[in-house]
């Protein structure tokens, strides 16, 4: 005898196919609902309900530290067709394909669709969505506050990975990792933009003819452009911190997108060691401090005082000063880019709420250190603010995974 729940399925699905998609999620009873007319993500059980969950499944040093992925491609993304359970249908599909392609770790690509708020706008949820238009936050950049459909976010050490998942689910590739190719994510969206980037000792150098670098380069065992590490594990939110515990949007979590240009040739030509390490950390920190920090940075939390006393403020010291409970409220995904042929970072932020950020880069500008002492200024020897510029912004949603086709339509 058929049960009530399978009836309720049997009749979601084929509503669904009629293309009553209204009809369809209001009759569907199940809390783990998937794509109507699609049968279970044969890969759930391998994967995590949290498409940005990683952690479990990264390397890590000798302190204890996540060892991210090297390489990075962001495509951000316009929506072509009309929201439809038929166009669900081919986002889940293209998306299990990848999921099929390559394992859940650093050696195969780790991959997140999140939605922009122009999606949310589209549809007419952005009022109750979890995220908003992006703003302007500081006084001193005037970055273009972008709006997109939704985002497709990779990361793998093997570089070509990504690009043939950018070959496959946008262009002509037929196959991927051997699997079949049979719906693409370019039948629903087109990419309006690609940002690249890599992270990790090594990769820096290798991109040092990028404009705003100094002729002779950087560092070549530097993990990033500036030469510091900066995934300490205790100086970054867990993922737990991070996601949004309440329905709708439980397991999800918001991601702040930015793109920054750098000055890398005043970072490297006009500071000695000390005072990059003053800059970017705190300057009651010695280089020889910094060399030893293991998954944290010790802060004496005297920001104030350092500026009254020293005419310089660090970077870190100063987002410190917004944690709860002792603890970041921000996971930093954040990785180096010469996109354009210029030197710079696409920071990549999630957070369980987008205020969370808009405290975080407030703290950053450290306007409240000015009068302590008059060689501070909104940029000058305030924490790496004179050091970069923001040139745009952008928010997204990401949901968990069950529920990543179209959410709120």
């Amino acid at each position: 005898m058929e049960t009530r729940r399978k009836a309720l399925r049997r009749l979601a699905a084929a509503a669904g196919a009629a293309g009553l998609s209204g009809c369809s999620r209001l009759l569907r009873p199940d809390p783990e609902p998937g794509v109507e007319g699609l049968p279970p993500n044969p890969h759930a059980e391998r994967l995590p309900r949290r498409q940005f969950a990683q952690e479990a499944w990264l390397p890590t040093d000798d302190a204890g530290n996540a060892v991210q992925p090297r390489h990075r491609r962001l495509l951000l993304l316009r929506l072509d067709a009309e929201p439809s359970t038929e166009a669900a249908r081919t986002v889940e599909r293209a998306m299990r394909t990848l999921e099929s392609a390559y394992d859940w770790r650093p050696a195969g690509v780790f991959h997140a669709l999140a939605w922009g708020t122009s999606y949310f706008e589209r549809v007419g949820a952005l009022d109750r969505a979890p995220i908003e238009p992006p703003q302007v936050l500081s006084r001193t950049d005037d970055p273009d506050l972008l709006a997109f459909d939704a985002a497709l976010v990779l990361s793998s050490d093997v570089p070509s990975h990504l690009t043939a998942v950018d070959g496959a689910m946008f262009g002509s590739r037929s196959t991927l990792n051997g699997v079949a190719v049979e719906r693409r994510l370019g039948d629903v969206f087109s990419v309006s933009e690609r940002r690249t980037g890599f992270l990790g000792e090594g990769l820096p150098a290798a991109h040092a003819d990028a404009e705003g670098i100094p002729e002779w380069g950087v560092p070549d065992d530097a993990p990033m452009f500036m030469g510091f590490f900066s995934g300490r594990r205790r100086t970054q939110a867990g993922e737990d911190r991070v996601a949004i515990d309440s329905e709708p949007f439980a397991d999800g979590t918001t991601m702040h997108v930015s793109h920054l240009r750098q000055r890398l040739d005043a970072w490297w030509e006009g500071l000695a060691d000390a005072g990059r390490v003053a800059r970017m950390f705190s300057p009651e920190f010695s280089p020889a401090d910094v060399s030893s920090f293991g998954d944290d940075v010790p802060f004496s939390d005297r920001v104030r005082d350092h500026g009254r006393e020293h005419g310089v403020v660090g970077h870190h010291e100063k987002v410190a000063q917004v944690r709860r409970d002792g603890e970041p409220i921000v996971l930093r995904r954040d990785f180096n880019t010469v996109d354009g042929g210029r030197a710079g970072v696409h920071f990549v932020s999630l957070q369980r709420r987008l205020d969370d950020f808009r405290r975080t880069r407030k703290a950053m500008n450290g306007w409240y250190v000015r009068k302590e002492h008059e060689g501070i200024t909104d940029r000058k020897n305030n924490g790496i603010l004179e050091f970069i510029r923001v040139a745009s912004r952008a928010n997204f949603y990401v949901p968990p995974r069950n529920r990543r086709s179209f959410p709120l339509y």
